[in-house]
């Protein structure tokens, strides 16, 4: 008889053992969906904020004259080479790559 109580007992902090690992686990996959929101989150605002034009934010930073002309230069070179970059890892050549690097230097500047 005192086999069957030892067996019992091995048997029970066996699925003991295995019910301790389950919440870990679950802690774990918990913590990553939980970073992996918060992100993506961080990385939406970035890219929003990104896609304000130069020329609100000319207007936000009430400018005017030379200082104008300066800062929408700056930023339109800025736009040309991030734009030609973003042609470059579509991998656009021609006149789809002229395309879309007029309509998103456009788009960028505000003109």
């Amino acid at each position: 008889m005192p086999n069957k109580i030892d067996v019992s007992i091995s048997a029970s902090s066996k699925a003991t053992a295995g019910i301790a690992d389950r919440p870990a686990a679950m802690m774990e996959e918990i913590m990553r969906i939980i970073l992996a929101v918060i992100m993506s989150v961080c990385l939406t605002g970035a890219s929003l904020a990104a896609n304000v034009s130069c020329s609100a934010t000319a207007k936000d930073k009430k400018l005017a004259g030379a200082a104008l002309k300066s800062f929408m230069t700056k930023c339109e070179k800025d736009a040309t080479a991030k734009c030609d970059a973003d042609a470059k890892a579509k991998n656009l050549h021609g006149a789809a790559q002229t395309s879309f690097t007029k309509k998103c230097v456009k788009d960028a500047s505000g003109v």
